[in-house]
C-alpha cells in the first residue's frame, strides 16, 4: 500500500504574521526585513502583492526598493513566528503522530494509517486542514499530498496560496518531470550549476541521467537526487518530537561597519565561536570540524572548512580552527562584511584520539570546560550579555548578545540555508 505524505506549508509566513497586526496593509506590497541600520538588510519574507512587483526572499532591501518603490518594510518578531507555529503544530497533530517540521513554516504529515478516521479521502483531509488553519489563525497553508516527502514538497511549491496539489505515481511525470532541477529538494546553487555542466536543467533529465554519471559529478548527493527524480524516496516522516540528528550548529553576523586586520576579525570569531560553542554544549554535542563563511562589501562569498585535531565544544576550540581558515585564506587587508562560524562533523560522543609520549598530542582541558560551562551557567540566569570579553565593551561594529543570530533555515520564508543534505 502507497503511503499517504503532506506537505503543509504556510504562505508568506513571516509577512503573514505581521499583517495579523496590520490587517490594513494586506493588499499593499510589504516585506519584513532585517535591520537595514544595523546592515541586516535583507528581505526576509515577502507577501503576494510584493511577490507579483518581483521582491524575493534574501535579495537586499535596495534591490527590492528599485522593483517596488511603494515597498512597506516591516522587523520581523521572531516570538509571534514561534507561537503560531506551535499553534499550527498542534493542529496537525490531531490527524497524526507523524508530524515532522521542516523549518517554522513547514512540516511534513504521515496519515497513511488516520485519514479514514477524519475524512472521506486523503485530498479531503488535506482541505480540511487548510480551513481548519486558516479559521483558527488567520492563516493559510498550502498542501501537497504525494507517496513520498521529496513530491509532497514539490505539490506544496506547486501552486500557491492557499491550495492543495496531488502528486500522484500516475501523474507525476506530467507534473514533476517538466519543473526545473532547483525545484527538487536539496539542489542548491552548487548543485544546479554542476549539474547544468552536463546538461541537466530539469527534473525529468535528472530521472533519466546515469546514476553513476551524477555520483561522478555530486559525490553521494548525486545518486540521492537521481533516487528523489524517478520518486523512489522512501525517508519516513518522524513522529512529532522525534529528535532530528543534528548535522551543523552555525552562528553569522553582518557587522555594522566592515572589519578588517587581525584584531577585529579574531575578536569577530571569538564572539561567533563562543555562541556556538555554548548551543553544543546546551544540545549535548562536539564538532570535529569547523567551517567559516566570509563575506566582502561586494556581496561576493567564500566558505571554507577543515577538521579539528579532536572534536570538541569549546569556544578557544572553535574559534582558533576559524582563525587558522582566515589566515589561510582571507587578505586580512581586506574589508570583511559579514561572518559566519558553523560546528560541523557533530559527533554526540567526542571521538577518541591517538594517545602519545611526547606533549603535541591534542588533549582535553578541563579547566577550560570548566570555565565556558561557568559562562553558561551565568547567562542562563542573568541573560546573554551578562558576561563576555572585555575587548568588546564599547565596540562599534555590533559585536555582543545583541548583534548575534542564529543560522537558521531558509527556502521558502526563513533566513538562511534549507539545503539539509549530506555535507
Amino acid at each position: 500500500m502507497d503511503r499517504w505524505i503532506f506537505h503543509c506549508d504556510c504562505n508568506s509566513f513571516y509577512a503573514s504574521v505581521e499583517l495579523l497586526k496590520h490587517p490594513e496593509l494586506k493588499n499593499k506590497c510589504v516585506a519584513v526585513c532585517g535591520d537595514p541600520e544595523g546592515r541586516h538588510g535583507i528581505v526576509l519574507a515577502k507577501n503576494e502583492p510584493a511577490k507579483k512587483m518581483g521582491v524575493k526572499t534574501a535579495e537586499v532591501i535596495w534591490q527590492a526598493k528599485r522593483k517596488c518603490p511603494d515597498l512597506i518594510l516591516l522587523p520581523p518578531h521572531r516570538e509571534y513566528y514561534r507561537k503560531y507555529s506551535k499553534i499550527i503544530n498542534d493542529i496537525y497533530c490531531k490527524y497524526t503522530d507523524r508530524v515532522e517540521p521542516f523549518g517554522i513554516d513547514e512540516s511534513w504529515l504521515d496519515v497513511t494509517g488516520s485519514w479514514q478516521l477524519f475524512a472521506k479521502s486523503p485530498l479531503e483531509l488535506a482541505d480540511k486542514l487548510r480551513a481548519e488553519v486558516f479559521q483558527t489563525t488567520g492563516l493559510t497553508i498550502s498542501v501537497g499530498v504525494s507517496f513520498n516527502k521529496v513530491f509532497a514538497k514539490l505539490g506544496s511549491d506547486y501552486k500557491k496560496p492557499d491550495a492543495t496539489t496531488l502528486i500522484s505515481r500516475e501523474n507525476f511525470a506530467s507534473i514533476v518531470w517538466p519543473l526545473p532541477v532547483g525545484a527538487l529538494l536539496y539542489v542548491g546553487a552548487s548543485a544546479q550549476k554542476r549539474l547544468a555542466a552536463l546538461g541537466i536543467h530539469t527534473i525529468g533529465q535528472l530521472a533519466a541521467a546515469e546514476p553513476e554519471l551524477l555520483a561522478d559529478a555530486l559525490g553521494k548527493l548525486g545518486l540521492e537526487l537521481s533516487r528523489y527524480a524517478r520518486g523512489e524516496d522512501a525517508d519516513p516522516v518522524r513522529r512529532w518530537g522525534e529528535k532530528e540528528p543534528i548535522k551543523s550548529v552555525g552562528n553569522g553576523t553582518t557587522f555594522r561597519r566592515n572589519i578588517r586586520g587581525e584584531r577585529e576579525i579574531r575578536s569577530a570569531l571569538n564572539v561567533l565561536a563562543d555562541e556556538v560553542a555554548g548551543r553544543l554544549r546546551r544540545h549535548g554535542v562536539w564538532a570535529g570540524a569547523v567551517q567559516v563563511t566570509i563575506r566582502d562589501p561586494d556581496l561576493k562569498t567564500i566558505t571554507r572548512q577543515k577538521h579539528l585535531p579532536m572534536s570538541t565544544h569549546l569556544a578557544r576550540d572553535l574559534a582558533q580552527g576559524c582563525w587558522e581558515l582566515m589566515q589561510a585564506n582571507w587578505d586580512m587587508r581586506r574589508p570583511v562584511r559579514m561572518l559566519t562560524v558553523t560546528a560541523l562533523a557533530i559527533t554526540e560522543e567526542p571521538f577518541a584520539v591517538q594517545q602519545s609520549f611526547f606533549d603535541d598530542a591534542p588533549k582535553a582541558d578541563p579547566k577550560r570546560e570548566k570555565l565556558e560551562q561557568s559562562l553558561d551557567a551565568i547567562r542562563k540566569k542573568y541573560g546573554r550579555g551578562a558576561i563576555g570579553a572585555g575587548s568588546l565593551l564599547g565596540n562599534d561594529i555590533g559585536l555582543g548578545s545583541l548583534g548575534i543570530r542564529e543560522e537558521e533555515p531558509d527556502g521558502s520564508e526563513e533566513f538562511d540555508e534549507k539545503v539539509k543534505g549530506p555535507l
